[in-house]
């Protein structure tokens, strides 16, 4: 069974400077996903295909399907750092450094079998499953060294099934060591880290009684530039180190070997694939090569931890996402996704022959005589309508023609269905194809109308292809009432199509034709005006009487006349009072001042009676759009109330 382990210090690099996989081919979050706040180790155990995850901040082990789901959990593994499984997959081992112990667990159910006390402060770690033992690491930045937990000491023998002092004569670490395991060495185990000024690494032999080292190194970031992550090397007496370096080692000695591009961490599957973090994707790598055959992308949140299933099937990764870190299994990671472009004229003429170009490559071969599918969608065609296949040329590259019966959004679509190395991929691009503009007007723009006038708008449509419909819409100034689709329907034979409005308010009429495949869309618009309804009515006058042709209100002149105006309500609004006084053949302005409607929409002014007689004068109450509170109807004059006051 395979594990593996990283630096804390690398990953809160990674935290900061990776990111979020966002991969189609990745399992796909839900409510029941594996979530992490702080990540403590990831395994996943090849019998029971599950993935373990730990979260030291919570003290609890998630277990996940291989799609990424949450199946289990337990709680009360304090400060749980790592994890590793046994050989026979039955048994999962967890690193709890903070009750210093090593916690074995049923793997199937997740059940404490065992608790391990470590006998220091100072870990455990990191912990592997090799030769039989779960081996862990422990010490702080003066020190460090390995412990073993033995399972197969029975409990009541006496013996301490727990050793600590285990790192062998001749190698010495600082701070709890990096360890990795590989299945097709099971005895093997590798340690790294890196000190205050120095970083060490071995590969130690743990497949007898006790630990013996067969390589060891120590320098001052001379064969690397720290140690952040450990790798043992299936089928090569090799070691990974930072997910890039290829370092190998015999008679003792280590020594560079080659290199992957720059990654910061890494996991190798047991058939040599290598999965490495590198910046803002995952790529895979076949042993020893420096073009990925496959990359998954990622965004800005960072992935802490990943791990390979073990019979090579799939990368389980632990995402950022808003809610911590999010179990993703990224699947066929031996599949190459090639590169696909589609390259169209942005705008084209409608009938007349366009071309379209693009690429396909890929970082492994492609087979010769590939075959592209292509689809053209228009507003013909929504669902698509297939055209002859292209087939690429020996350089990646294709072209085809077409001549699109249909204007507006024309789509083109290339796609490559894979093969037994590649994945299917496709590619698009749009064309603006040209459309006649058709003929559509909208009567009454600009007219006046009382209020509560019925008017009939009319649209009419010229010419098109196959769409004669219109839609009318009324939007009442004010937003206490919304735009409001009135009609839509087919124009008659003449091209009209009518409505009828209710004029209580200003309103913009729309009428929208909404194009076809020859015709493009057009919309007109159309604001006719509504007046509102005034009427003022007077009292505490005697009688009503003409002088000269004008009908008159008769006052006494000490009594004060109510004027009480009825006007169409709306919220705030107020109706401006006008005064005029006559003298010498002429009306004079004497006051204007506004006053506020009731609900009722009515308003009652008193003027103050002018004490002497022979006094004529005349009143009127006015909608001024704007300045009587709102802009709902356009500018309305009542008629004009003549008074007049004798003894």
């Amino acid at each position: 069974m395979r594990t593996r382990s990283i630096s804390t210090a690398t990953a809160l690099a990674v935290l900061f400077s990776s990111a979020v996989l966002s991969v189609a081919a990745a399992g796909s979050a839900s409510a029941a996903s594996a979530v992490v706040t702080s990540p403590g180790g990831i395994v996943a155990d090849g019998a029971l295909k599950r993935v373990f995850v730990g979260d030291s901040s919570t003290g609890k082990i998630l277990a996940a399907d291989y799609s990424g789901a949450l199946v289990d959990s337990v709680s009360g593994i304090s400060g749980v750092s790592d994890l590793a499984v046994s050989d026979d997959g039955a048994t999962l081992y967890a690193a709890a450094g903070g009750s210093h112990e090593i916690v074995a667990l049923d793997a199937a159910t997740l059940d404490i079998k065992a608790r391990y006390a470590v006998a220091t402060d100072t870990g455990p770690r990191y912990v592997a499953f090799a030769g039989g033992k779960a081996w862990f690491s422990y010490g702080d930045q003066w020190s460090g060294n390995l412990g073993s937990v033995d399972p197969a000491v029975d409990p009541v023998s006496g013996t301490d099934a727990v050793a600590l002092g285990q790192l062998p004569a001749g190698a010495m670490i600082h701070d709890p060591a990096l360890l990795d395991t590989d299945p097709s060495a099971p005895g093997l185990l590798a340690v790294g880290q890196t000190g205050i000024s120095t970083d060490s690494m071995a590969v130690v032999d743990v497949s007898g009684t006790t630990a013996q080292l067969l390589a060891y190194y120590s320098g001052d970031y001379t064969l690397n530039s720290g140690i952040g992550d450990i790798d043992l090397v299936p089928g090569a007496p090799q070691v990974l180190i930072n997910g890039a370096q290829r370092d190998a080692y015999a008679d003792g000695k280590f020594s560079a070997a080659g290199a992957y591009p720059s990654g910061q961490k890494a996991d190798v599957a047991a058939n040599g694939l290598v999965a490495q973090v590198s910046g803002a994707k995952v790529a895979v790598y076949r042993p020893d090569t420096t073009q990925p055959l496959r990359t998954y992308a990622t965004s800005t949140s960072g992935t802490a931890d990943l791990t390979w299933a073990p019979d090579s099937s799939r990368i389980f990764a632990l995402v950022g996402t808003s809610g911590g870190y999010t179990l993703k299994a990224l699947t066929d990671p031996t599949l190459n996704v090639p590169s696909l472009t589609a390259n169209a004229p942005s705008t084209a003429t409608r009938g007349k022959q366009l071309t379209v170009t693009g690429k396909l490559s890929a970082t492994v071969p492609l087979p010769s005589g590939v075959k592209l599918q292509v689809t053209r969608t228009d507003l013909e065609s929504p669902s698509g309508k297939a055209l002859p296949a292209v087939t690429v040329k020996a350089d990646g590259t294709y072209t085809f023609t077409d001549t699109p019966p249909a204007g507006g959004t024309v789509t083109y679509k290339v796609a490559y269905a894979g093969d037994a190395a590649h994945t299917a991929v496709s590619a698009s691009d749009k064309v603006a194809v040209s459309r006649t503009t058709p003929t559509l007007t909208l009567n009454k723009n600009g007219n006046v109308y009382s209020y509560g006038t019925d008017v009939a708008f009319t649209a009419h449509l010229g010419s098109t292809y196959k769409n004669r419909s219109v839609e009318i819409w009324a939007n009442p100034f004010g937003s206490d009432k919304p735009n409001k689709l009135v009609k839509t329907g087919k124009v008659n034979s003449s091209g009209n199509i009518a409505v009828w409005v209710d004029m209580t308010r200003d309103t913009e009429i729309t009428a929208i034709f909404k194009g076809d495949a020859r015709y493009a869309p057009r919309t007109v618009k159309s604001t006719a005006y509504a007046r509102v309804r005034i009427s003022t009515a007077v009292s505490k006058h005697y009688k009503t009487a003409k002088i000269g042709s004008t009908s008159y209100y008769w006052f006494h002149k000490s009594t004060d006349p109510l004027l009480t105006t009825t006007m169409t309500y709306y919220k705030g609004r107020q109706q401006r009072f006008d005064l005029q006084v006559y003298s010498g053949g002429k009306w004079y302005s004497a006051d204007s001042e506004y006053f506020a409607l009731g609900t009722s929409g009515k308003s009652a002014v008193s003027l103050e009676a002018p004490g002497r007689s022979g006094i004529r004068a005349r009143m009127r109450s006015v909608y001024v759009n704007g300045s009587s509170g709102d802009n709902v109807n356009t500018t309305t004059y009542g008629s004009w109330k003549y008074l007049y006051f004798s003894n």
